[in-house]
């Protein structure tokens, strides 16, 4: 188990904790990609979609490890839950939701390109999302399109712009939390 003031000072740069060959690190999502570290819970398909509409959605989402937050959450205790899943009231376990909306992506990809969405060319990718952003789109099949968007969008926010390097890139002072005047 890792000490509590290793765990605070990873949450405070946007780092979580992996297990690599039964070793507790403190990675950030970008490194944990950086390093390739194995998945947990996604499928490496269901991470390449993920990473390519991350992309879509907040260009840069998928070198910050998009796929792989996603997966470390989902991979622990539902409680414990970063995604934007959680605080929206879908009910665990959250893969369920993420392989449904990645199985609606790809069924309406399919119906209108004949190709998954990562197959797709950067506009045609871009033209698709605008579409089912705003409405779900013919072949669609999981949780209503535009609530998919809503919460992948928001997970791309999360581990682009939820570190100090993303605050750093919007100019806004991080400041994790107060430092107590005494000990608790």
């Amino acid at each position: 188990m890792l000490p509590r003031r290793v765990v605070l000072k990873g949450a405070a740069i946007g780092a979580l904790v992996f297990t690599v060959d039964g070793v507790d690190m403190v990675l950030t999502p970008r490194e944990a990609k950086a390093r390739d570290l194995p998945l947990q819970t996604l499928s490496e398909d269901e991470a390449a979609s993920i990473e390519s509409l991350g992309d879509v959605l907040l260009p840069g989402a998928k070198d910050a490890g998009i796929a792989n937050y996603i997966d470390h959450q989902l991979s622990g205790v539902p409680d414990d839950c970063l995604l934007v899943a959680r605080s929206v009231s879908i009910p665990p376990p959250y893969v369920n939701f993420y392989r449904a909306g990645l199985k609606g992506l790809d069924g309406a990809s399919q119906a209108a390109y004949q190709k998954r969405f990562v197959a797709l060319e950067p506009p045609q990718k871009i033209e698709f999302v605008k579409a089912f952003s705003a409405k779900p789109a013919d072949g669609w099949e999981g949780p209503p399109s535009p609530f998919f968007y809503f919460v992948l969008r928001n997970d791309a926010t999360d581990v682009v712009y939820g570190t100090v390097e993303g605050f750093e890139k919007l100019g806004v002072p991080y400041m994790p939390h107060i430092t107590p005047e005494r000990k608790w």
